[in-house]
């Protein structure tokens, strides 16, 4: 099935989460199978898809893959219907043309779009609010409008409105504290932060049931056009086991990622640096994605024991990938407390975000993931510096081309703020699987 729908907003904080969450929520409640999506580099929003739904949730990046990558990452999908929430406003993006925007993924895959209005404290300009969205591209997919932050009262009103501009009104959901989630530097607290997490989804079902129009939605979703997924099957090439932190200090990465690893033969071996006092056995290789160390560094450097064996097997070669929150970890010190120590540098905390946005890493040097000069896409996130970033790979903007030297990167390690996002050159972690797998035959042939 290619049923599908993508919700986009008319800026960031307007209500998509909340929307997507009550349209997941309520329609699990009614026993459709379903898949989510995320546009963008997002990793959090997905956690609170997996919570709705029980299942992984996806990335729609078109930095990060073609018009054909994504029709076959949500053809994967084995579901009845697809909800892909946007990301941002609904054309923004990169630069002044918003390049990779949420109208982005919806023109590549010919997805149906509802719009969210935050209408708290609007009603007749949510007409100009529409026409403007509705006219500022020619095809703008738009079909559809749900009204955030309205009422039974003010939202007859705001549907009349809706139809006069050519949009289908499609509900609203009503003000209510008691569903919001709370938020931080980085965006929205991680889903296991909030401790009443499953009583807000079962309250935002609810919401959607009453509130939105879930019969006209489903329809929406089966008019969509039938997808022509361009299948990329990789051959598997290494049974290996690759230890990857999971916990709350460590909950940034991409389900791609580690899917494609999979596909190539990888065995995922979850372990927690909080709890966990040594690495799990029989590994290959290590994967720290990023996260919040900053928020547990009291409880990492006091496991002392899991630190002195990250440090001995990463200086004793493991191939190792450490992305942001994992490169902070492998830093001799977060915020004046010890780390893991195999990074010769501080880590600190800046006054602003660095680097934000995507990338394109072009290596200098041959190392654990390619050759000199080859390249891959990632995204950089974080308020932390480092008193050295590392060398290995020359980082540039899209757009602008401002360029800079990052990543701390050898034969068996690649270590900086960039996240990869792999699957934009698989060859990289086949890279990383074949040098795995050549540790773990060395490493049992002593």
């Amino acid at each position: 099935m290619n049923d599908r729908i993508l919700i986009a907003g008319t800026n960031s904080g307007c209500g998509k989460t909340t929307v997507t969450l009550a349209l997941l929520a309520s329609l699990k409640a009614r026993g459709l199978t379903l898949s989510a999506f995320k546009c963008g580099p997002d990793y959090i929003d997905p956690m609170f898809h997996r919570k709705a739904l029980g299942l992984p949730s996806r990335n729609l990046d078109p930095f990060f893959s073609d018009g054909p990558q994504l029709c076959s990452l949500l053809g994967q999908a084995k579901s009845r219907f697809s909800v892909i929430e946007g990301v941002m406003g609904y054309y923004d993006g990169v630069g002044k043309e918003g390049a990779y925007s949420t109208y982005t993924v919806a023109q590549k895959t010919q997805t149906p779009v509802i719009l969210v209005i935050n209408a708290a404290g609007m009603q007749t300009s949510a007409a100009a609010v529409i026409r403007g969205f509705r006219l500022y591209r020619a095809q703008s997919g738009l079909t559809g409008v749900i009204f955030n932050n309205a009422s039974p009262m003010t939202y007859a009103a705001l549907a009349d409105l809706a139809r006069s501009e050519g949009l289908m009104p499609l509900g609203f959901l009503p003000r209510c504290g008691e569903i919001a989630v709370g938020s931080r530097y980085l965006g929205l607290l991680t889903v296991d932060e909030v401790t009443d997490i499953q009583d807000k989804l079962t309250r935002l079902g609810d919401f959607g049931e009453q509130y939105l129009s879930l019969d006209e939605i489903i329809s929406l979703g089966a008019a969509a056009p039938p997808l022509s997924p361009v299948e990329t099957p990789e051959a598997p090439m290494a049974d290996v086991r690759i230890a990857v932190a999971m916990d709350e200090a460590f909950c940034f990465v991409y389900e791609e990622n580690l899917a494609l690893l999979q596909r190539l033969g990888a065995q995922i071996v979850f372990f927690s640096p909080l709890r966990d006092q040594t690495l799990p056995p029989d590994i290959g290789g290590l994967y720290l994605p990023g996260g919040y160390p900053e928020l547990h560094a009291e409880a990492l450097s006091a496991n002392r024991s899991l630190r002195k064996s990250i440090a001995a097997a990463v200086t004793g070669g493991l191939p190792t990938i450490a992305e942001c929150g994992g490169f902070l970890y492998l830093h001799q010190m977060l915020d004046g407390v010890p780390m893991a120590g195999v990074i010769p540098a501080d880590a600190i905390k800046g006054d602003r975000l660095h680097h934000f946005g995507y990338v394109s890493l072009r290596a200098r040097r041959d190392n654990l993931l390619c050759k000199a000069g080859e390249t891959i896409r990632g995204h950089e996130f974080h308020y932390y510096e480092s008193t050295r970033c590392g060398e290995g790979f020359t980082a540039e903007k899209p757009i602008s081309g401002k360029s800079w030297d990052c990543v701390w990167a050898n034969d068996h390690l690649y270590a900086g703020f960039p996240h990869l996002y792999l699957p934009s050159n698989p060859a990289f972690a086949r890279s990383f699987l074949q040098k795995a797998a050549d540790y773990k035959k060395g490493s049992s042939s002593c």
